[in-house]
């Protein structure tokens, strides 16, 4: 069972692409859920193409949470979202419904299943010089100090990941001990009496009070993967994704660090500014997924209590009588 207020809560994640949007809402229609979006970038209103928001059509279906809240130039952390995805959990049982967070993000994920570090609040000076140094002498420049510093987070965190990288760094220098040090949910052995708890559930494999595991991650062969991810990205330009980034490119407040970081919205900015063609363009927000994808799918295989599932698994686990 997830920790409180969750414990009533399912969790369909997986990769990008792999079909989580329109097999969440099917299974809230059968299960009197209401849906809490577990995507960093469905947050922000206007990113819509890119993100592969739930249409019109389909948040009419379902009700939907978290999607559309902040505004473009506005910022949120996983704790911000812990709250309101809380928040939300307590507002949906009130009206007797069952949450149900359909999203890829893995942060938001770990954080719903263990709860967050107590690690120091961030210190924007720093964070500055920090990017500031990454435009001088380059990401990897900075990967490589951090894996001086801490080489249990570097090995964790992708070499191009920048934002994750400089909190880390910051860490080490805000408190003098590595993250990795902080981040100990996985052991409950050191942690306080709650966080223990947390841990115990996740490790224990989450589930529902029906003994049906809590969370589930779509797992498709990798072949049929890549191919969704190509056409998803081929479909998103069709429907008006470089329009799309276009307008908000024209807004009068820049993007924030988080939002500026969705996939494919640089690599869209750039071909808007004259740096590659729309066909180059394509091939880059395509290969971007893969590899992001591939972070994913690394999360999911090592985050405790997540276990995967085809879509035919997960209705037979969570609706068993139910499909026609």
């Amino acid at each position: 069972m997830l920790p409180p207020p969750f414990e009533n809560a399912l969790v369909l994640t997986g990769p990008t692409g792999s079909g989580k949007t329109q097999l969440g809402i099917e299974l809230a229609e059968r299960l009197g859920a209401e849906i809490v979006s577990m995507d960093s970038m469905a947050l922000y209103r206007g990113m819509d193409i890119g993100t592969a928001k739930p249409t019109s059509e389909q948040q009419a279906r379902v009700r939907h949470h978290l999607l559309d809240v902040l505004d473009p130039w506005e910022s949120a952390n996983v704790a911000w979202w812990l709250q309101r995805a809380a928040d939300c959990c307590r507002d949906i049982a009130s009206r007797g419904r069952r949450p149900l967070f359909v999203g890829g993000t893995p942060l938001y994920l770990k954080a719903l299943l263990c709860g967050l570090f107590d690690g120091p609040p961030g210190d924007d000076g720093l964070r500055q010089r920090l990017t500031d140094e990454a435009a001088s002498i380059g990401t990897a420049a900075l990967h490589a100090r951090l894996a001086a510093l801490d080489p249990a987070s570097a090995a964790r965190i992708h070499p191009n990941d920048l934002r994750r990288i400089i909190r880390a760094l910051e860490v080490c220098e805000l408190t003098g001990r590595p993250m990795s040090s902080w981040q100990t949910q996985w052991t409950a052995v050191t942690l306080e009496p709650e966080a223990q708890v947390r841990a115990k559930a996740a490790l224990a494999c989450a589930s529902g009070t029906d003994g049906a595991p809590a969370v589930l991650w779509l797992e498709l062969p990798r072949a049929d993967l890549s191919q969704r991810i190509d056409r998803r990205v081929e479909e998103m330009f069709a429907a008006g994704f470089v329009e799309e980034v276009r307008r908000l490119r024209s807004l009068d407040r820049p993007w924030s660090r988080q939002a500026a970081q969705a996939l494919g919205y640089r690599e869209v900015g750039d071909q808007l500014d004259g740096k590659f063609d729309i066909a180059k363009t394509i091939r880059q927000v395509q290969t971007r997924t893969r590899q992001f994808v591939k972070r994913q799918l690394t999360w999911f295989r090592h985050l405790p209590g997540c276990r995967p599932a085809t879509i035919e698994l997960t209705w037979a686990l969570w609706c068993p009588t139910m499909r026609e």
